[in-house]
């Protein structure tokens, strides 16, 4: 791979993190829970509103980078610590997306699910592009890869316990903080994480060819 191809993928990671974050920012804005790897940081959005959604991602996510070093320690490339400055990015991304979607009225049930239905179809296209850029992971799917390669577990399995769990604890953190009632992980979050993969499949069938023969 030359220097010129490997500065095209990252500049296209870098255009998927913005369409990855503009999609959590529509479901957010929809108010009907965000997809499972963001559930956690849009509970504590909720509960402490001074902090921005993409500041509790930013936190999320360095979580997820540390938790990787535990379980690899030795085994952690120096190279993944990229996902740090990344994830400052996604998050600040992601202000930028509320802060563009802001406007846009959500005052009954259907507007709200079109939002995350857009949501849905934005973030899946924005991870398409990250598949397709193959450079670098984002904390998330790091993290399950990390606990892959430690237990010798199918990848896609450890991705659904994740995806569980980050929901899971999205639940009991509303419970507690919200009197025990369910805020921010709601229909949304199960809709997200049923067609999410849809959309990344729908699209990275169509675009890896023309988009690789750019890179190249």
């Amino acid at each position: 791979m030359t220097k010129a191809e490997i500065i095209k993928r990252y500049i296209l990671f870098i255009i998927s993190l913005f369409f990855a974050a503009l999609g959590v920012a529509f479901t957010k804005h929809g108010e009907l829970g965000v997809s499972p790897i963001s559930s956690v940081a849009n509970v504590m959005s909720c509960r402490f509103t001074s902090v921005s959604m993409g500041t509790w991602l930013i936190i999320w996510n360095c979580v997820l980078i540390v938790g990787q070093i535990v379980i690899l320690r030795r085994e952690f490339q120096l190279i993944q610590l990229l996902q740090v400055p990344l994830s400052f990015l996604f998050g600040w991304f992601t202000d930028l997306g509320m802060w563009m979607v802001s406007s846009i009225p959500v005052n009954t049930y259907p507007l709200r699910m079109a939002m995350v239905i857009a949501g849905i179809i934005i973030l899946g296209f924005g991870i398409s592009l990250a598949v397709i850029a193959n450079v670098i992971m984002n904390a998330g799917e790091a993290f399950v890869k990390a606990i892959s390669d430690k237990t010798g577990k199918e990848f896609g399995n450890i991705k659904i316990l994740f995806d569980v769990s980050c929901v899971t604890l999205a639940l009991i953190l509303s419970l507690i903080f919200f009197d025990l009632k369910i805020v921010g992980a709601r229909e949304g979050t199960i809709i997200s994480a049923l067609f999410t993969g849809v959309v990344v499949k729908f699209f990275s069938k169509r675009l890896k060819n023309p988009i690789e023969k750019v890179l190249r």
